[in-house]
């Protein structure tokens, strides 16, 4: 095999992956979209019966369950914490407007 037939392979294999990887992408966006779906009737709910927007305690079990998924699935649970947090953030702002509430300070640590 020349290097010009193991660059050309190698870009094949590249390329490849790549398209794996967009594909995934595309997968975790639309998943997203459906979540925050849910988590917007979920705001509505809980503004229509004078629910908080933050469930401390509903978070922290997702949060232990996310971790516990993340390391049955090889992946850095700390990152997997992250990102929760993360979208636990959007959601109770999400949830806030949806109630007519100010957002909170610091709203990373709190609410689904």
């Amino acid at each position: 095999m020349t290097t010009s037939d193991t660059d050309e392979s190698v870009r094949a294999e590249l390329n490849r992956l790549r398209e794996s990887i967009d594909n995934i992408d595309a997968a975790v966006v639309h998943m997203l979209a459906e979540r925050f779906k849910c988590t917007q009737q979920v705001g509505h709910l809980k503004a229509n019966h004078k629910l908080p927007p933050a469930d401390p305690d509903r978070e922290a079990e997702q949060i232990a369950r996310l971790r516990r998924l993340a390391e049955n699935a090889k992946l850095d649970p700390a990152f997997a914490e992250k990102l929760l947090n993360f979208i636990i953030a959007e959601v109770i702002r999400h949830h806030e407007r949806i109630a007519g509430d100010p957002p909170a300070g610091d709203a990373a640590s709190e609410g689904l």
